[in-house]
């Protein structure tokens, strides 16, 4: 079962996207709120799984909130305003329902959570965070593809999908978040650079500001939350540095 909230400041709304959670099966409602404040409150003793939450909001909007968190579940975010979904997909939404929307959209939309959920742990069963392992399985054209680690040169970010481009030239989409890519990879061969950037290390060709060139030419954005740490690996491979220090 997935534990989840829901958050929406309008009494109805709120009271309907309830019916739906229990509705469905494989969902557990641990709470309602009517504001941010209530659920971040709520959150800090009782981890939940999924949250769906509406964005317009008065005291916090659902954007910031989910910001804000610490290590934030998954989310679905509910709103009227069609302009937020771009930015719901930045924060690593798992989906996106807008106003007003029927049981069947619901459905659809958590049913993607659950499909994640499961793909998370079964990727930490099979040990895909070991590195002794140097490869694992995405889903791809309704099979199971394997992805060699030295094969990646960079994964993009497509909403609730995910490209992975390869450095023989192809590439291959599946149906997962950038985040849990990251979290699918060792650490010590891929860095992510910006929300919709995971870069391969060793396919990197050079770096200037703001970008860094890969060695089939691609260039790709660095943003700020992400610098620090390229800037880190940069140094720690830097011969000038380690000759200074000598």
């Amino acid at each position: 079962m997935i534990t989840c909230i829901a958050i929406d400041d309008e009494p109805l709304a709120l009271k309907q996207l309830s019916g739906y959670i229990k509705k469905t099966p494989f969902l557990t409602l641990s709470g309602t709120f009517s504001s941010a404040t209530e659920a971040d409150n709520f959150l800090k003793d009782n981890p939940v799984s999924l949250i769906v939450t509406d964005i317009n909001m008065p005291d916090t909007s659902g954007l910031d909130f989910i910001k804000n968190l610490q290590e934030p579940p998954l989310v679905i975010f509910s709103t009227a305003y069609e302009e937020y979904a771009l930015d719901g997909f930045k924060v690593d939404a798992i989906d996106y329902l807008l106003k007003p929307y029927g049981y069947n959209d619901f459905l659809k939309a958590a049913t993607k959570a659950r499909q994640y959920i499961e793909w998370r742990e079964a990727a930490v069963q099979a040990g895909n965070n070991s590195s002794d392992d140097d490869f694992i399985f995405v889903r791809a054209d309704n099979q199971s593809v394997k992805v060699m680690f030295n094969s990646i040169l960079y994964v993009e970010a497509m909403s609730e999908y995910i490209k992975i481009h390869f450095k023989e030239g192809k590439s291959v989409m599946t149906f997962m978040s950038v985040k849990l890519m990251s979290e699918s990879l060792p650490a010590n061969q891929f860095m992510r650079i910006h929300r919709s950037y995971i870069i391969a290390l060793d396919s990197i060709a050079s770096v200037r500001r703001g970008e860094v060139e890969l060695t089939d030419g691609t260039v790709l954005p660095i943003s700020a939350s992400y610098k620090e740490d390229l800037q880190k690996f940069i140094n720690d491979k830097s011969v000038s540095r380690k000759n200074a220090k000598e």
